[in-house]
């Protein structure tokens, strides 16, 4: 026998290699459903979904949460954002603040309470989930308060209490990286190339298609800022991209052909790295690594941020902040240049 689902709210979305997908909630702004339909993983997350689904009072912060998730901007962010917020909201949020009302946004006292919550995020989840949960809160608020459905935001200017250390020693070196290609297979192979050489975020080079390579351009548009950017692809991607099989329309990924998840993607990430020894780094770490790379071999700012699709004030500030804090080679460098331009006395 067939069971109907009342509720369920498709959404089909169009991905990077051109095909549609059709994601299913189960309810406008309500958490994503497992499986298939039809299948018992699909109707178990719907009666899990059901069953967790209470109408918040009026006049509740739950309430502005829930009206959050059901609006036009938050169903238009990226499934990786669109997954975090709403985790977030669930596991900190609700269950922290749910039953706060909205009138009392406004109390001058309201910021201690939301900021000692905070601090409780911070002792059993750690800073920086602390720090994720205080910034999704915030957009809420704001999100409410530009519509008229709350008075204040008292999460504006909260600072951070994680601080992430220096970067200089969070670069992949020319060893890092020949042991991690010593151990990995071709695909991760691939995927560290393309980092390296082309500064982009690891969700865009997962979703990355072969149509957005032409034989000596790679064109894509940024999902988290919209910047387009095109890459000149240097001869070392070049042999790597020419050189691997075609068995899927996106370029990385899994052995046997199917896309990856950010997830597993990691996952396997962290186990060559664990196998060939680099430790310190992650992926992540490759978009820096490609800037400093670029700044060492005196590329401009401009040249950087068109590789990159940084700004150029965030150029200037992951150079000045973070990757190149007194590079030795930069005074080299400057020194070799200065040689260059000096006239040996007669």
């Amino acid at each position: 026998m067939r069971v109907r689902l009342k509720g369920i709210n498709s959404v089909r979305k169009r991905l990077a290699d051109g095909t549609w997908q059709t994601y299913r909630y189960a309810w406008k702004g309500g958490p994503p459903l497992r499986g298939e339909p039809g299948t018992p993983e699909f109707v178990a997350s719907y009666n899990e979904a059901a069953a967790r689904k209470v109408m918040p009072p009026r006049g509740t912060l739950l309430s502005l949460l829930q009206a959050f998730q059901a609006s036009d901007g938050f169903l238009r962010l990226a499934d990786e954002t669109r997954r975090g917020y709403a985790g977030v909201i669930r596991r900190n949020i609700e269950k922290g603040l749910g039953d706060y009302p909205l009138s009392g946004l406004t109390d001058r006292r309201t910021r201690g309470i939301f900021m000692a919550w905070r601090d409780r995020i911070a002792s059993s989840a750690g800073r920086r989930q602390a720090d994720y949960a205080w910034g999704v809160l915030a957009r809420v608020l704001s999100w409410g308060l530009d519509r008229g459905l709350v008075l204040a935001n008292p999460c504006t200017r909260g600072g951070q209490l994680y601080r992430r250390g220096a970067r200089a020693d969070k670069i992949w070196t020319a060893d890092d990286e020949a042991a991690f290609l010593a151990h990995a297979p071709d695909n991760l192979q691939l995927a560290l190339m393309l980092a390296l050489w082309s500064g982009q975020r690891q969700g865009d080079l997962l979703r990355l298609p072969w149509s957005a390579y032409d034989g000596r351009h790679i064109r894509l548009r940024q999902q988290k800022t919209g910047v387009p950017v095109v890459i000149l692809v240097g001869a070392p991607l070049k042999v790597a991209l020419d050189s691997a099989p075609r068995i899927s329309p996106i370029i990385l990924t899994r052995a046997d052909g199917r896309p990856w998840t950010g997830q597993r993607f990691r996952a396997a990430w962290s186990r060559v790295c664990k196998t060939a020894g680099v430790a310190g780094v992650t992926f992540h770490d490759l978009r820096g690594t490609a800037i400093t790379r670029l700044a060492l071999v005196s590329a401009t700012d401009a040249e950087i941020a068109t590789i990159t699709g940084h700004s150029l004030r965030s150029v200037r500030a992951i150079i000045d902040q973070h990757y190149l804090a007194r590079d030795p080679a930069l005074g080299e460098s400057a020194i070799r240049k200065l040689e260059g331009r000096t006239k040996a006395p007669n």
